[in-house]
């Protein structure tokens, strides 16, 4: 499965968790709850194919991106164009969270849409449904090198065909897959067996 193209949503589920992303990119293991329900129905609206001129500002939605560089692939809620930059606007069902995998996926799609379009991308967007609010993401080096290295990671899963260690975080309470991945309940049994 060398150079296999890899989903930009992969990069945000890799970084929340590598064993979800394994679990739901590599093993297509997938279960909603709320959270997830919420999200699709949040996206199933933006995802209406489109584009709009809002003064000095040209919006398109639901388009696809790719790089043949980071070996990427996806969809774009929405890209932002004005006077020849483009930002790249991602939705999220919630309002902001601790981690940094919401703009991992932003600094992604920059990486596509720079290889696109020749132009470098210095700012997307994180748009949070709950709040009605945009958070900006300063696509700046260190975030790149993250997104690269998370890009990196998931591409070695993938060809080594690893599985990553479900290990317990307070991450765990709002995930769909985690009646299926029980990481405490592996620490158990793992302590369980040694004591015997």
């Amino acid at each position: 499965m060398k150079n296999q193209l890899i989903s930009i949503a992969s990069l945000n589920h890799y970084s929340y968790c590598p064993h979800r992303f394994w679990r739901m990119f590599c093993a297509s293991e997938f279960t909603d709850n709320q959270y997830t329900i919420n999200g699709t129905t949040l996206h199933e609206r933006v995802h209406t194919v489109g584009d709009l001129n809002l003064g000095e500002t040209w919006q398109i939605r639901a388009i696809y991106l790719k790089s043949e560089q980071y070996k990427l692939i996806g969809k774009a809620d929405l890209i932002e164009a004005e006077n020849g930059t483009f930002y790249p606007v991602e939705y999220k069902r919630g309002k902001k969270g601790e981690w940094a995998n919401d703009e991992l996926q932003v600094v992604a799609q920059a990486l596509c849409i720079e290889e696109m379009t020749g132009t470098h991308v210095h700012t997307g967007y994180i748009y949070y449904a709950q709040t009605h609010q945009r958070q900006e993401v300063e696509i700046n080096s260190s975030l790149r090198q993250s997104a690269i290295a998370s890009i990196k990671a998931i591409q070695e899963i993938i060809e080594k065909e690893t599985i990553p260690k479900a290990e317990y975080s307070k991450k765990c309470k709002g995930c769909s897959l985690y009646s299926a991945c029980l990481p405490m309940a592996k620490d158990k049994i793992n302590r369980y067996q040694e004591e015997k």
